[in-house]
């Protein structure tokens, strides 16, 4: 994995345009897992509060009714394909969180990045072009371009 370093204590510096650029370096964490008991479960609040996301950013990332929202974070079950949805969501924070700190995820997803042609992540997201962050995220973990 790279390591990621910087010239300044509030910027980290890539050989090419990263979508981390802007994070302290105090926000940068080793490769670690973040759910070690697996993906079985997931928690709506637990998401939020972990990776620093309001319910508004998890209603756009889900593509569901703040409704539905909040009847999850209060302990509703989901359906099965909503819960798979879920679990994609844990899982790409998860891997997010390998490279900078979880809270720090969720004021990313709402910052312009020029990795992805001034689109924030939450936008990406949205389009339904999740594959570009998990791009990312393997090009981070793998020192290899896409």
């Amino acid at each position: 994995m790279k390591k990621l370093t910087g010239p300044s204590a509030g910027s980290v510096a890539f050989a090419k345009p990263h979508p981390v650029n802007g994070l302290k370096k105090s926000e940068i964490q080793g490769r670690r897992g973040i759910f070690q008991s697996g993906f079985g479960r997931v928690s709506v609040k637990d998401l939020s509060s972990h990776y620093k996301i309001s319910f508004d950013t998890l209603t756009r990332i889900t593509g569901f009714s703040p409704r539905a929202v909040s009847n999850w974070s209060q302990g509703a079950k989901p359906s099965s394909s909503t819960h798979r949805r879920l679990t994609e969501i844990k899982r790409l924070f998860a891997a997010l969180a390998e490279l900078v700190s979880p809270e720090a995820i969720g004021p990313w997803l709402k910052d312009p990045n020029p990795a992805f042609d001034g689109s924030t992540p939450l936008q990406v997201i949205e389009r339904g072009e999740t594959d570009r962050i998990w791009r990312m995220v393997y090009e981070l973990q793998t020192g290899e371009p896409g």
